[in-house]
């Protein structure tokens, strides 16, 4: 059976919310990464575009492979080889220290995915079994900086921070955090004390500290319009693959 679904510009604007044109940069970027290889060396039924369309609808729907296939007009088993294929290939492009780093201000926050994986989450305060995944977001661009690899739910922000590595990579940067990253070498809220008043002008601080801070709750509010980290079905690694493709997506959607 033909396939409904093709790279065409009124799917691809549909089904990623990507321009055509930030589409293709998607396309280069899974090139340049060996997105061309061929499947145990027989040619695939595909182009690379409709390959990766399918891995953007997945992520952004959540359709199961079942579903995914007669929109291609594949196999079920392809669609399977073709999100474990590619899905690693559309990670997010990995930020490099900036030169005006000192002039820099990055926002940190946590966030719990729903998985079903119970090698990777835990049933957490959400009452689900979910992971816990810490985002870099700039403040200025809003744009993904990092995201670390997901651990159990269960885990706090700052012990999920400190074993993340993403320290070394803000060295330099103002970071941000909320009151859970105490001692993490952030700007964190002031803390209101047992039996002592607040100092003037803390609650303004606080207040101000707030309306920068919701930056990064927009971000990871977008990423989660794909639907696949409302309800990740996939096992080990594809949680983290997840992430990684759905901030490489949002970054490109915000490129002008």
């Amino acid at each position: 059976m033909a396939g409904v679904l093709r790279s065409e510009r009124v799917w691809v604007e549909t089904f990623t919310g990507l321009r055509v044109e930030q589409f293709g940069r998607l396309l280069k970027a899974v090139r340049d990464r060996g997105g061309n290889g061929t499947l145990r060396g027989w040619p695939w039924s595909l182009t690379r575009a409709e390959r990766v369309l399918i891995v953007a609808v997945y992520y952004r729907t959540s359709l199961t492979m079942r579903q995914l296939a007669p929109l291609f007009g594949i196999s079920s088993s392809i669609v399977c080889r073709v999100i474990q294929r590619l899905g690693p290939l559309l990670a997010l492009e990995p930020d490099s220290r900036p030169n005006d780093a000192a002039d820099r201000l990055w926002i940190v926050d946590g966030t719990l995915l729903p998985v079903r994986d119970r090698h990777v989450g835990t049933c957490s305060r959400n009452y689900r079994l979910s992971a816990n995944v810490q985002v870099i977001v700039d403040a200025d661009t809003r744009l993904v900086i990092a995201a670390a690899r997901p651990v159990p739910g269960t885990t706090a922000d700052a012990h999920a921070w400190r074993a993340s590595g993403l320290a070394e990579h803000c060295e330099g940067v103002t970071l941000l955090g909320d009151g859970a990253y105490l001692n993490c070498g952030m700007v964190t809220p002031h803390r209101k004390r047992p039996r002592r008043a607040q100092l003037p002008g803390e609650e303004a601080d606080n207040a101000a500290h707030r309306a920068v801070r919701a930056r990064v709750e927009h971000v990871i509010g977008r990423m989660n319009n794909s639907k696949i980290l409302r309800d990740c079905r996939q096992y080990g690694d594809g949680l983290h693959h997840a992430v990684q493709a759905v901030a490489q997506m949002h970054n490109l959607a915000l490129a002008s």
